[in-house]
């Protein structure tokens, strides 16, 4: 049985959030999560890149962008379809994790 693709998106910017000093850029966040999990669910996987700081025409995303300004959100923000599972500096397991328990294998 194939399963609905899952969607990851990472919210972030070209610079790096005040707290997470020595990170990577979110970018680089985002292409090291893409590679690692296409090793491991192949296509399953849908991603999709939000840089904070350029207008975006979606309302989903405006709203996410706001939240992440009012709320003083650590990016990226990692998002698996609307639920977050991680911000400032990710680790892979708990973002495995919630891709599992959409029933991706």
């Amino acid at each position: 049985m194939k399963h609905q693709a899952v969607s990851i998106t990472v919210y972030g910017a070209n610079k790096v959030c005040a707290s997470c000093v020595n990170a990577p850029s979110s970018l680089d966040t985002y292409e090291w999560l893409q590679a690692a999990i296409l090793r491991k669910f192949n296509d399953s996987v849908k991603f999709l890149y939000i840089d904070i700081n350029i207008p975006t025409k979606e309302q989903k995303h405006q709203n996410f962008v706001q939240r992440i300004i009012e709320e003083d959100l650590f990016y990226p923000v990692i998002l698996v379809d609307d639920d977050i599972v991680a911000e400032g500096i990710p680790r892979l397991k708990p973002i495995i994790q919630a891709l599992e328990l959409k029933g991706l294998k």
